[in-house]
């Protein structure tokens, strides 16, 4: 047989470094899946059980190499899998390549079987987005996806109809009248300067430079540029808060950090942003503007790549265009180090007893377990290189305040989409692409549950991810968020019998391990971490542990007791888990 156009596909794909492709296969590309059996000794297939984690796993890779990732799926329902983890992909600005099938072109239009105009679903996730009608597109559409995905930080997709995956990669079957060849391209992308202007660095330097109370608001954006936030904060005596997808930016321990802000954040970082008069965003989009200064408060200087980005949340009298690491080293020259330190002293006295408060929280002692005792175990434990992937939900809030950065570890998790489940198909993805790193996904009961067969492509593929269960049988961050609207919970509690996820783990050929006693959790996570393959820990937490916002406003206060009035069914049970927070934090 000769050589068909879905070779021409997987080659290109080949060129432009990509090795691994997430997917199921389905009738719809048995062609592609040809071109990737062909091919196999260059790009790896990965066999998911679910089309949504195939994606997650794409959006994983490239939020943590910064390359293109791949996700594969068939026609019709196939490709509808993929939207979630593509969502993911979009929100998150990670360039994804995502390929679909379709019905053969004499069929289209005739209402056949599983036929889905993925094209037209896909309008609003893709930002580059083609059925691909003949051979002759490839492999030059590859490459105007890749780089689309790439410039434009999001999901590029191509769906190829199954006539075509299978005809000669040679074919042009249709006479051209136009005054054109198909496009002869290149596998090559170069990005745009990273620089900021001399005009804006020069205007942003002035503005930081009369500062007396500055602060730093760094994001995702700025994960590669640790040392220069970390230069320029010193240079500044600028407190420096994170956002939760910028956990890692510089480690928790650093004299600078405070930690975030939000729902999830921490009491210095809310208190900071009431207090400074000059904020200086780099590498975020930070979306939740009520945690923000009021507009007109204080001065606002910005690093974004994206122009469309800057000023979008704050009036910003100094929006600089550019790569955080190249704007901030073009920025330091510019800035006068400041001498008087009180304002970040202030701040670092403050992390000092936020820091032993969380501490006493990690209690040992507590029955049910506290929650925050696995993860702070779970932090002390790991290695100074592990990657954490988190849910969203309570885990996210015990994440951000008891998983520390320090060394090389690194955290991600479903950002601004904050969907369900991404926690373990990001642990595998990253398992794969760094195979001598300690991965960790720390997920929940519920996100877990809803693609937990991809603990077994773990297993099938010998990658040793590490699971750690906060089960507390309910949908925790739905029920905190109706009693925070003044509502009694409703319908988020799961009836028992409670599920046994060790067993599964066990199922699959790895370690698995049920915790109820607090004792037991210590142990139980250095045999998972220790052992040479897949491991699970899944520990039953207290489900009454409220993950209280670092500074709990008024209105929050009084929505709370507005829902215990209203018949709270729970109410005695959180009464006395908030008080045990208490005792504990008042014996640190």
């Amino acid at each position: 047989m000769g050589r068909i156009a879905a070779e021409a596909l997987i080659e290109r794909l080949a060129e432009w470094g990509v090795d691994t492709v997430y997917g199921l296969p389905g009738d719809g590309i048995n062609g592609i899946m040809e071109g990737l059996r062909r091919h196999s000794d260059r790009v790896k297939f990965i066999l998911v059980h679910h089309e949504e984690a195939a994606a997650f796993m794409a959006t994983a890779h490239a939020k943590a190499t910064g390359k293109i990732g791949v996700c594969l799926a068939t026609s019709g329902p196939g490709g509808l899998h993929l939207l979630n983890g593509l969502y993911d992909a979009k929100l998150d600005h990670a360039p994804v390549l995502a390929i679909t099938g379709l019905q053969e072109t004499s069929v289209l239009g005739s209402g056949y079987q599983q036929e889905v105009a993925l094209d037209q679903v896909f309008t609003d996730v893709a930002e580059y987005n083609l059925v691909v009608n003949n051979p002759a597109q490839l492999p030059g559409v590859v490459d105007n996806a890749i780089r689309t995905a790439y410039a434009r930080r999001g999901v590029a997709h191509l769906t190829i109809p199954n006539d075509v995956q299978v005809a000669d990669a040679d074919a042009d079957p249709y006479q051209s009248v136009a005054m054109a060849n198909p496009p002869a391209s290149a596998p090559t992308y170069l990005p745009p300067p990273g620089r900021p202007r001399d005009e804006d660095l020069t205007a942003a330097a002035a503005v930081l430079n009369a500062a007396s109370k500055p602060a730093i608001l760094a994001g995702a954006g700025a994960l590669h540029a640790r040392a220069e936030v970390l230069a320029l904060a010193d240079a500044l005596g600028a407190p420096v808060i994170k956002t939760l997808p910028g956990k890692a930016v510089i480690p928790d321990d650093s004299e600078f950090a405070v930690g975030g802000i939000g729902l999830l954040g921490t009491r210095p970082g809310e208190e900071l942003i009431e207090d400074c008069d000059t904020l200086l965003m780099v590498g975020t989009n930070f979306p939740y503007t009520k945690h923000l200064p009021e507009p007109g408060t204080v001065r606002v200087v910005q690093i974004e790549a994206d122009p469309t980005r800057a000023g979008a949340r704050l009036p910003t009298e100094v929006p600089m265009i550019g790569d955080a690491r190249e704007g901030l080293k073009a920025l330091l020259p510019l800035i006068q180090r400041t001498e008087d330190r009180s304002h970040l002293q202030k701040y670092q006295k403050m992390m000092g007893s936020w820091r032993e408060d969380m501490a006493a929280l990690e209690n040992a002692e507590r029955t049910p377990i506290a929650p925050q005792y696995p993860v702070g175990v779970l932090s002390e434990l790991a290695t100074d290189d592990a990657i954490l992937t988190c849910d969203s939900g309570t885990i996210a809030t015990w994440a951000a305040r008891h998983w520390s950065i320090r060394g090389d570890r690194q955290f991600y998790l479903s950002g601004n989409l904050a969907t369900m489940a991404p926690g373990l198909p990001y642990a595998i993805a990253l398992q794969h692409a760094y195979p001598g790193r300690q991965v960790i996904a720390y997920v929940g009961d519920g996100g877990f549950a809803m693609l937990m067969a991809e603990f077994l492509t773990a297993a099938r593929y010998g990658l040793p991810v590490k699971v750690v269960i906060n089960n507390n049988n309910s949908l925790g961050q739905i029920l905190w968020e109706q009693m925070i609207l003044g509502y009694p919970e409703h319908g988020v509690r799961f009836e028992r019998p409670e599920g046994n996820f060790a067993a599964w783990a066990e199922a699959c050929g790895g370690y698995g391990r049920k915790v109820k006693d607090p004792a037991d959790v210590r142990t139980a996570i250095a045999e998972a971490l220790a052992f040479d393959g897949p491991a699970l820990v899944d520990v039953d937490v207290n489900p009454d542990e409220p993950p209280l916002p670092g500074k709990v406003g008024y209105e929050q206060a009084s929505k709370f007791a507005q829902a215990w009035l209203k018949g709270q069914p729970n109410k005695i049970a959180t009464a006395t888990t908030l008080f045990k927070d208490k005792i504990s934090q008042l014996g640190k």
